[in-house]
């Protein structure tokens, strides 16, 4: 050690040494701490409030936790086929579009139809459409979500969106109350699923997202709906989640483990890829039976069956004695004035029935499919 008594006779070459040497060590330590902080994400909550209520990491951003803004409308877009069981989910789903767009609380602004089957069909003229190209025969093997995200590469590219915002939506979404603009900034708002696990997948997952991106928990449990991301960003994490998703149907081990949720771990992996992290919403939407009550959400996602015993109890795996289950209308609609649930059967289910009941009774011409 040099006393302060020594430091005026020390040579100018170790004092060279000392200042080059003490600026190396502070160099290595800021990189470090930047390098980690990019490389190690907080996973962001929000509740219907836009209140935090988990952050285990770091504080959100002040300039976001304080933000108050003017209106941001989004444009809600949905890609869909020209299958019948895709176009009755599509028309309910637009009904309600267009029942909550204007009510107090809506943000939404424009809605598009992304059509991936190649031609015009008989809802051109009832919901704004976009024709997009499916992708090549056989390209797809069947598992015909990997239209999905070439579909949104093209609209993109095609269309004129005003909004600065997109919500991708899915034709069996219903809007159950007004849905205001979710994405703070820079960061979108995103549903976390349950089955989305990307801390359990890692094996798999570093085929496609390298350590030198970070670690996987860098990667947010969601799929690509319900998103809403500023139009900006998804142009740039649009091309790479396509090609994510051809790179995992091209995997059979990850083809195998992933399932029907592989173009949603796509969509995951490809955002990370970009360094885009999304706040999760748990209100964003509820998915019946499982979510019993509306509460706060804003989206009811009817993917499972419904069935019930005459006495309200759930026999999920078993056909019930009463059910409703979107899959039992693949080749048609679903008739008007459907029966409504027994007695004991939660809020969630029999909204969603009334929901499509009233939809279904208020579109002209229903059952001309």
């Amino acid at each position: 050690m040099i006393s302060r008594k020594n430091m005026g006779s020390a040579s100018p070459l170790l004092l060279i040494t000392l200042v080059l040497g003490v600026c190396f060590a502070t160099y290595n330590l800021v990189t470090m701490v930047m390098h980690n902080r990019s490389i190690s994400k907080p996973t962001i909550y929000y509740n219907s409030d836009g209140g935090i209520f988990v952050d285990p990491i770091i504080e959100m951003p002040e300039s976001v936790r304080k933000l108050k803004r003017a209106k941001m409308p989004f444009h809600v877009a949905l890609t869909a086929t020209d299958a019948p069981y895709s176009k009755w989910q599509c028309r309910i789903m637009y009904y309600w579009y267009k029942k909550q767009k204007d009510l107090t609380g809506s943000e939404m602004g424009g809605f598009t139809r992304i059509l991936h089957s190649g031609n015009p069909d008989n809802l051109m003229n009832e919901i704004p459409t976009v024709i997009v190209d499916p992708l090549p025969a056989g390209l797809d093997r069947g598992y015909i979500v990997l239209n999905r995200p070439w579909a949104f590469v093209q609209w993109l590219e095609k269309a004129t969106i005003e909004e600065e915002y997109v919500l991708m939506a899915e034709p069996d979404h219903i809007f159950v109350t007004p849905l205001p603009n979710l994405a703070h900034g820079g960061y979108p708002a995103a549903f976390p699923f349950f089955y989305i696990k990307p801390d359990q997948n890692e094996k798999l997952l570093r085929k496609f997202f390298p350590e030198e991106m970070g670690p996987v928990t860098n990667i947010d449990p969601i799929g690509n709906s319900p998103v809403i991301i500023k139009k900006e960003l998804l142009e740039k994490i649009a091309p790479t989640w396509m090609n994510v998703s051809l790179k995992m149907k091209d995997d059979p081990e990850t083809d195998k483990t992933f399932g029907w949720v592989l173009e949603m771990y796509a969509y995951a992996v490809a955002s990370a890829l970009h360094g885009v992290q999304h706040i999760l919403q748990k209100d964003f939407m509820l998915q019946p039976p499982w979510d019993l009550e509306i509460g706060k959400k804003y989206i009811i996602h009817y993917t499972y069956g419904c069935d019930y015993s005459m006495k309200g109890e759930l026999t999920y795996g078993k056909i019930g004695e009463w059910r409703f289950d979107k899959r039992s209308f693949l080749r048609g609609p679903p008739p008007r004035n459907l029966p409504l649930p027994p007695p004991g059967v939660p809020e969630s289910v029999v909204t969603l029935v009334k929901m499509v009941n009233e939809a279904t009774a208020n579109i002209p011409n229903w059952d001309a499919e």
